[in-house]
């Protein structure tokens, strides 16, 4: 049976960059530039790093309610900076976290926009859910890739103010589609926050994409499907209609 919406998290599921730097090096020039010398750009760099790195382990909590753009610089970038360098940086926070949750590098994963048709042929409703420093970033990049028009919602954790593993996020879309979780699948790469996430929220299906990064994160609950790209969750699609 088709699923009466099909859920995807961004990163690792639409689209797939190379690591990056936990400091970019355009990132460090924009914050220099910004506080006039106050720091130089090894400061810059070396708090950029540990607050990355400060911030990601407070991302494993279970439950966590997301934090604000605002709160994330506060708590894991800022502390210890003179004043000279906070004022400026906490009047630009918005743009600053577009610019450090952009790649220049993403692309849409193979097979993709394969079963985004697919979906969209069979009138099946397509949302993002992503836990993200800016959504803003994110849909910007569904826009240039030119993908966008496919998805009827997209929640993102910077807007929604939780974040995977808790349900609500899955909740907030299937909310706005008009549709029952448990009729829903959901895509993911990572089985720690995502297929937890998904059996939490009771989803008919969680299937895990695997990426770059599936391994590399705590474990977590099975999936009911493990695929390796977009070809194969078009298989699915396919598959669920006959």
């Amino acid at each position: 049976m088709l699923p009466g919406a099909l859920l995807l998290d961004f990163g690792g599921v639409i689209a797939e960059a190379p690591p990056q730097r936990s400091a970019p090096p355009a990132l460090v020039l924009r914050v220099y530039n910004l506080v006039r010398g106050a720091l130089t750009p090894g400061e810059i760099q070396r708090s950029l790093t540990e607050g990355a790195a400060a911030w990601a382990a407070w991302r494993d909590e279970d439950w966590p309610d997301e934090l604000t753009q605002a709160e994330v610089w506060e708590r894991f970038v800022l502390p210890g900076w003179p004043p000279a360098a906070q004022v400026p940086v906490r009047g630009a926070v918005k743009k600053l976290s577009y610019e450090w949750a952009w790649r220049d590098s993403w692309k849409v994963r193979p097979g993709i926009r394969e079963a985004l048709v697919a979906a969209s042929e069979r009138s099946v409703p397509v949302g993002v859910v992503s836990n993200t420093l800016s959504g803003a970033a994110h849909r910007d990049f569904l826009k240039k890739a030119e993908i966008n028009g496919f998805f009827r919602v997209q929640v993102y954790s910077d807007e929604a103010g939780v974040r995977k593993p808790n349900p609500q996020m899955i909740w907030n879309a299937t909310d706005e589609l008009g549709v029952a979780p448990e009729s829903c699948w959901f895509v993911g790469d990572t089985p720690r926050r995502d297929i937890l996430c998904a059996r939490r929220a009771d989803v008919a299906m969680a299937i895990l994409m695997r990426s770059a990064r599936t391994d590399a994160e705590p474990s977590g609950p099975e999936p009911d499907e493990t695929i390796g790209d977009g070809f194969a969750l078009r298989d699915l699609l396919l598959s669920a209609e006959k």
